[in-house]
Formats: C-alpha cells, sequence, structure tokens
C-alpha cells in the first residue's frame, strides 16, 4: 500500500523530468502520451492502495512512511513523510483520476501548439505539485506542496506568454496566492513554536488555554484556504486565470488546485474545532461567496468566465460544510464537482476549439443540432451544476445543506444563502446553456460549421479567425481544421467525465464501500448530525429553488438574446472589488514605486554606480604614469612597498 502511495506521488515527477530532460529530441505527439500515461499509471497507484486500505479495519487506516530525515534542528526534526488516509485517498483519487482525462483531453486540444512539449511538463509537474501537498505527511511538507502547486499554476495560466493578458493574468494569481501563502506560513511558524512539532497529530498538543496563539494559527490557515480557493476577499485571481488553455482551466480551477483550501481545512479540522469563531467564519466566507460569485455570473458574457464564477460559487458551498464541521458532506462535493464542473470546462473547450477560438456566449447559438454530442454532455454537467434529483450534484450539495440546518440558527442563515445561491446556480446555468446551444446559429458559428467543420473553405475561415488580433483565440494564431466535435482524445474523457457526473453521486446511497461519511469517520468524524427531516427538507428544496432557477432563466433569456434586462453595472463590474485593490495596494504601491525610483534608485544607486565608474577610471589615468615599462621603477616601488610594510608592523609590535 505504502509503495502504491510513493509511486502514485513520484510517477507524474518522473514524467515531468523526462519531458525536461528530453527536450526538443521528443516528438511533441510523445511528451503529450508520456504525461497522461505517467498520470494514469498514478492513478492505476492509487486504486491499487485504495483496495488495499479497504481490507483494513476503519481504525487502522492511516499509514505515514517517511522516506528520510529532510531538517533537523535540535529536537526539531521534519521527515519526507507521505501520509495514507481515507481523507488524502480521496484527493489522490480525484487529482489522478480526473487529471488523466484531462491530460488526455490536451492531446487533442493542444495538438499544433508549438510549445506542446513545455505545456505537457508543466502538466505533470502540477499534478505532482497537487499529489505532494495532499499525501503531505505534516505540514512543512504540505507548505512545499502548497508552493508548487502555485507555481505550478503560475507557469500553466501564463503559457501563452506572448498574450499580455496571459502574463498579466499569471502575475495576478501568483501574487494573490502569495497572501494566503504567507499567513499559511506564519501558521506553521506558530504551530512549531508552541508544540515543537508539524505533524498533524501535533494540533491536540494546543491546549485551549493558548486561546489568542489558536485562533491566530487557525486564520493563518484560513488566509492560506481562502486564497488557494479564490473565495471573498482573494477571489479575483480566478476569473483573469481563464486566460491559460482551456484543459488547466479544467485540471487546476475546478478539479484540484482550488480545491486545496477545502481539503486544508478538513486536513486540519482539530485547530478549527479548537477556534470556533473562525471556523464559523470559513462557513460564512463561504456563504457570501456562493451569493457574489453566483450574482456575478448571471452576467458574464465568456464562457469560461461564466464556468469560473460557477466554480467559486461550488467551492463555497465546500466551504460552508468543512465550516459547519459536515467535513465529509464537503469532501463529497469536491469529488462530484470535480467531475461536472471539469466536464463544463472541457465541453466548453470543445465548443471553443470548433469555433476557432471563440469564447463569447453572444457569439454562440443553435449548437444543438452541429453538436449533439457536446450538447449531451454538456447537459449533463449543467444539471449535476444545477442539482438535478439523481445527479451527482443533488446528492452532495443538498448533504451541505442539511448540515447545515443541523448547525443551529447560524446554520440556519447559512441554509437560506444556500438556497438562494441554488436559485442563482439555475439561473446562470441556464443562461449559458440555451445562449449556446439553443435559437439561432449566429455568423460566427455559420462560419465555422456549416459546412461540416472541414473542407478548404472551412479552413481558410479558421485560419482567418485564429490570426486575427481581436479575436479571443484559446490558440492565440494556431489555426486548425476541426473534424466533427474533435478528435477522440478529446470526446472520449468528456464522456467518461459525464458518466461520473450522472452516477458519482450514488456513491453515497451505496455503502458497498461504506460511503463517503462512514469512510471519513475515522479522519474528521461530523460535528453535528442532521436529522432525517432536515436532510429531506434539503433534498427537497435544494432542487425545486434550482428548477425555479431554470424556470426563470428559460422564461427572460429563452425567446431571443436581446429581450434580456440589461445587467447592472455593479454587477459588470464585478462589485468593483478588482477597482478597490487597484486604489488601495496596486496604486499606491506603483507611486511609492516610482518615488523610490527617483528619489533613491536614480541617484543612489544608479548614481553611485556611474560616479564609481567615473572615479575608477579617473585614479586609472592618475595611475597609468607608473606603468612605464622601466625595471628600476618597478623595483623601487617594491622596496618602497616593503619598507612601508616593515613600519606598520614594527609600529604595531
Amino acid at each position: 500500500m505504502i509503495a502504491a502511495a510513493w509511486i502514485c506521488l513520484l510517477l507524474p515527477l518522473a514524467g515531468a523530468l523526462a519531458i525536461t530532460l528530453a527536450g526538443n529530441l521528443l516528438p511533441k505527439r510523445i511528451a503529450g502520451i508520456l504525461a497522461t500515461s505517467s498520470v494514469a499509471g498514478a492513478f492505476a497507484a492509487a486504486v491499487v492502495a485504495f483496495v488495499l486500505m479497504l481490507g483494513d479495519s476503519p481504525g487502522q487506516r492511516s499509514h505515514v512512511s517517511t522516506a528520510f530525515t529532510w531538517l533537523s534542528a535540535g529536537s526539531f526534526h521534519a521527515g519526507f513523510s507521505i501520509l495514507l488516509d481515507p481523507l488524502s485517498m480521496v484527493m489522490m483519487m480525484v487529482v489522478t483520476g480526473v487529471g488523466s482525462l484531462i491530460v488526455l483531453y490536451s492531446i487533442g486540444y493542444m495538438h499544433g501548439d508549438n510549445e506542446e512539449r513545455r505545456y505537457f511538463g508543466y502538466m505533470a509537474l502540477f499534478v505532482f505539485s497537487m499529489l505532494l501537498l495532499v499525501q503531505g505527511g505534516n505540514l512543512l511538507l504540505m507548505l512545499v506542496g502548497w508552493g508548487l502547486v502555485g507555481l505550478s499554476s503560475y507557469l500553466l495560466i501564463g503559457f501563452w506568454h506572448e498574450k499580455p493578458s496571459a502574463v498579466a493574468a499569471a502575475k495576478k494569481a501568483f501574487v494573490v496566492n502569495a497572501i494566503g501563502d504567507a499567513t499559511f506560513a506564519v501558521a506553521v511558524i506558530l504551530l512549531i513554536q508552541q508544540t515543537g512539532r508539524i505533524d498533524f497529530g501535533a494540533f491536540s498538543a494546543i491546549s485551549l488555554g493558548n486561546g489568542g496563539v489558536v485562533n491566530i494559527v487557525a486564520l493563518g490557515l484560513l488566509g492560506g484556504a481562502i486564497a488557494k480557493s479564490a473565495q471573498l476577499p482573494l477571489h479575483t485571481w480566478l476569473p483573469d486565470a481563464m486566460e491559460g488553455p482551456t484543459p488547466v482551466s479544467a485540471l487546476i480551477h475546478a478539479a484540484t488546485m482550488v480545491t486545496a483550501g477545502v481539503y486544508l481545512i478538513a486536513r486540519t479540522h482539530s485547530v478549527f474545532e479548537l477556534a470556533p469563531h473562525v471556523q464559523d467564519l470559513a462557513a460564512g466566507i463561504g456563504a457570501v461567496t456562493i451569493i457574489v460569485a453566483g450574482l456575478v455570473a448571471l452576467v458574464q458574457t465568456d464562457i469560461k468566465r461564466v464556468i469560473a464564477y460557477s466554480t467559486m460559487s461550488q467551492i463555497g458551498y465546500m466551504f460552508v460544510g468543512v465550516g459547519v464541521g459536515a467535513y465529509a458532506s464537503g469532501m463529497f462535493h469536491l469529488m462530484t464537482h470535480a467531475f461536472f464542473k471539469a466536464l463544463l470546462f472541457m465541453g466548453a473547450g470543445i465548443v471553443i476549439h470548433a469555433l476557432g477560438g471563440e469564447q463569447d456566449i453572444r457569439k454562440m447559438g443553435g449548437l444543438r443540432r452541429l453538436m449533439p454530442k457536446t450538447y449531451a454532455m454538456m447537459l449533463i454537467a449543467s444539471l449535476a451544476l444545477i442539482g438535478f434529483p439523481l445527479t451527482s450534484g443533488f446528492f452532495s450539495k443538498d448533504a451541505i445543506l442539511a448540515g447545515a440546518l443541523a448547525r443551529g440558527n447560524y446554520g440556519a442563515a447559512l441554509w437560506i444563502l444556500g438556497m438562494i445561491g441554488a436559485l442563482l446556480t439555475g439561473i446562470y446555468t441556464t443562461r449559458m446553456f440555451i445562449t449556446v446551444f439553443h435559437g439561432d446559429a449566429t455568423e460566427t458559428v455559420t462560419r465555422h460549421l456549416a459546412g461540416g467543420g472541414s473542407g478548404a473553405a472551412h479552413s481558410a475561415a479558421t485560419a482567418a479567425h485564429a490570426t486575427d488580433a481581436n479575436a479571443t483565440d484559446d490558440h492565440a494564431g494556431h489555426a486548425r481544421a476541426h473534424h466533427g466535435e474533435g478528435p477522440r482524445t478529446m470526446l472520449v474523457p468528456v464522456a467518461i467525465l459525464a458518466v461520473l457526473a450522472l452516477i458519482g453521486g450514488f456513491i453515497q446511497v451505496f455503502d458497498w464501500w461504506t460511503g463517503m461519511e462512514t469512510w471519513l469517520e475515522s479522519v474528521t468524524p461530523a460535528l453535528h448530525q442532521p436529522s432525517g427531516l432536515q436532510e429531506a427538507v434539503s433534498s427537497i428544496a435544494g432542487p425545486l429553488m434550482g428548477l425555479l432557477g431554470v424556470y426563470l432563466a428559460w422564461s427572460t433569456y429563452g425567446a431571443k438574446k436581446d429581450t434580456a434586462p440589461r445587467p447592472w453595472a455593479l454587477l459588470e463590474r464585478k462589485f468593483y472589488f478588482d477597482e478597490l485593490y487597484d486604489r488601495i495596494a496596486y496604486g499606491p504601491a506603483a507611486t511609492l514605486a516610482r518615488l523610490f525610483t527617483r528619489v533613491v534608485e536614480g541617484p543612489l544607486v544608479i548614481g553611485s554606480g556611474d560616479a564609481l565608474g567615473q572615479g575608477t577610471r579617473a585614479l586609472g589615468e592618475r595611475l597609468r604614469p607608473l606603468q612605464n615599462g622601466l625595471v628600476r621603477s618597478y623595483a623601487l616601488l617594491i622596496a618602497g612597498s616593503f619598507a612601508v610594510m616593515a613600519i606598520v608592523f614594527l609600529a604595531v609590535r
């Protein structure tokens, strides 16, 4: 079991190193196959470890393996260790399972890109980083994985570095996540100071008497969680991150990286339980994010940004789950969300791919007849996102809402916000779906797909569009001729995810492998158990609110696109968060930097360098006459030097 866990961790790293070291000697196609094989092999190893863990009794399912002592200072020791338990197992299966499908999808999606090798190297590196984060056997190693995930995200978001918007988005993501990294690091330092340990079992050593320290540690961990998971107020990086390739959005911003904050809270739940007000804050932040992200998603016109804001909203549900102590429900929604949200991104990628890079939903329409397979799979993903009965989202989202009701009065307020979020989810999901797939085909759709997606005329149109400087082309100038709805490397992973999004929720119903709550009970026992009535109310009210949202969206947007009401400026400007941060952070920082350039760097750094150079040249000019080529002059200088040294030594003595 432990051997399988190590193989799971190291295979993607081996793939990334092989692609990097081979360089241009490795054919582009082989790079994709190598990356896919390494992640798929990691998934196979995770499955083996999972099957072996099933044979253990529930109380014996935690295993730690240390390869070597990584850091040692006095009594403090940190090993390079991995932790294999039911919680890390869930994340390993999600990261490698969904990840392998997305990397396979990338083979078709990225075909023809000049930097395919670099892309697949980055993808394998990201999967390794994410596995290090979830398998790390102590907080310090988890922090290393946390930082590597941020680095990998930066590289992938800015993959098309010739696009200024992609570079700006990558820098924004890196800076915002660095804020969370810093608070996480402070929490780790305080834990070391208080306990002298960094293993996850050390949390119980923090006494309730040190309430102030516990609260600071919990706040530090929460800061890292909300930054990585794009929750208010550190959420502004996620929509801009859609500048990266669509498979990157599916992997990083739907299935893995953005859920790391949820995993962190679940993994360190004992700290949060010692700081209940901070745990309540986590749930409250999640609930507010549900509403804010849902409202902004209502007015987005970029198909990937609609899905990005939806991701923020759904992670808000997960925060509510872990914030009220319903850890299993939060983790279960994390898993099902990976299925249907990755499916949404990849389905959107097929649409973008077919339309030559177009991402504006206002320029889409009528794709139901032209792309029937994509239509069916996007319909499944949309229904799961809404929480339609018997889909995966129905089982996981309603479990969180029931857990909130069991929390008491505060939980009831969270439940109400969750219900409003379900209504908004129904509206923005249906708006996107009917705008893209229903109605009449637009000129953009006709130009790219009316001729069947192949032929010289289509290729010429694709090339013209792909090289248009104003195009929102995901592929930045890489013209492709499309055949049908995409190659099998794109359609097969999407079909598998469609099946999982449709039936994945039944894991909670059939107890043949104990269900999520029982599976995680030994690691993250629930703080409150909802009653049968609370579960029934949530299971009925949640889908009804989602269906009401579907009805409202259909009646508003279903007839004609130009009949929809004009959105509020507040929503179009995304509640002015970016403008606020420009005013309070970027603007002052830029002004201060310009001031220091003029007052400090110019006269002191640059000016002193010029003066030093001029002084050196002047001194050289003065000393040049001494270099006259006469041996007697040199002998006189040497003798004089010895005389000066002798006088100095005698004086010192």
